[in-house]
């Protein structure tokens, strides 16, 4: 059987302009490695939001990131100060990976 770790999986949906100071954070906190996805639109407290390809004002980009706990809660803390201000929605949860050492 192939062994599992244990490891926290983030993800912060956040407007495109604050992406790069969210990986600056990500950083600070030890997380090097995640991926960036588009998203097309969603349903939030403000109503309907969609990505609008021609000026971008609207982008919202989902950061997602694997790490172990401590990296994890240290991003969180370094992100608490921007979650009201900047309306980010910030997701934690458990997951469980093959090659754990990869996301430490």
């Amino acid at each position: 059987m192939t062994a599992m770790t244990t490891l926290r999986r983030i993800e912060i949906l956040a407007d495109e302009p604050l992406i790069p100071a969210i990986e600056q954070l990500a950083a600070t906190a030890g997380i090097r490695n995640y991926t960036l996805l588009p998203t097309l639109g969603g349903v939030g407290q403000h109503g309907r939001w969609r990505d609008d390809q021609v000026s971008g004002a609207t982008a919202k980009i989902m950061l997602l990131a694997i790490t172990g706990d401590a990296k994890a809660q240290h991003l969180i803390d370094l992100l608490s100060p921007l979650l009201e201000p900047h309306g980010l929605l910030l997701l934690l949860s458990d997951v469980e990976v093959v090659r754990g050492a990869h996301f430490e």
